[in-house]
């Protein structure tokens, strides 16, 4: 392939990306606005400003949009326990995962809200993407966190209701931003709100591994 052919290829690969995380973004809000049934690829087009002949070619049908919504959703939050292994030090681990897990919570909180929608009504888009792809992520942790404690680096014998409780914590802050926000006696979360929980949450997660 010459210099221009590729020059040329990534060109359109550039686009295609861009024009993806347009219309994932886009269908994200609309389907946390108006659920799956009142979603149309019509308004996920208007929002991302493209034309409905695009959204239709990069991801086919509104099925398969919102399940590459969810499932991009998953396993961006999912990148936080990447790195772990055996080897690695629980404290740190923990620290970055719950860390990372409440930054993105206060950043995004439409992805969670709109992830809690789906379990909530049954998760009937994902019950594939759990029963394979999620349980194999999270077989994989435990194993690990069994290891930690078998090595007496943990006090933790029970990793699932772990890695539960820290989803519970920290998703909580964006599925129930009204009641949380209500509860400070504020309209919206500020600056400081995200280091304030993440000062609270980390030492007691930690406290209660034995860390």
């Amino acid at each position: 392939m010459t210099e221009s052919a590729l020059s040329h290829h990534r060109s359109q690969q550039e686009i295609r990306e861009h024009n993806e995380q347009l219309i994932l973004a886009a269908a994200e809000m609309e389907f946390v606005l108006q659920g799956y049934r009142g979603a149309t690829m019509q308004a996920i087009a208007d929002r991302a400003g493209l034309p409905k002949a695009n959204v239709h070619y990069y991801f086919k049908s509104k099925k398969n949009l919102y399940q590459a919504v969810l499932t991009t959703i998953i396993e961006e939050w999912n990148e936080g326990l990447v790195s772990m292994t055996e080897d690695s030090d629980p404290k740190v681990v923990i620290e970055q995962f719950v860390r990372t897990k409440l930054a993105q919570a206060f950043a995004h909180p439409t992805r969670h809200k709109l992830f809690a929608l789906e379990i909530i009504n049954g998760a009937p888009h994902l019950q594939e993407f759990m029963a394979t792809t999620m349980k194999s992520w999270a077989q994989e942790k435990t194993q690990v966190i069994q290891s930690w404690y078998a090595q007496g680096k943990i006090a933790i014998n029970d990793p699932i209701h772990l890695l539960i409780l820290i989803w519970t914590t920290t998703q909580r802050y964006a599925e129930f931003e009204v009641e949380i926000v209500g509860l400070l006696d504020k309209e919206r979360y500020d600056e400081h709100d995200e280091k304030r929980t993440a000062n609270f949450l980390v030492p007691f997660i930690l406290r209660g591994c034995g860390l």
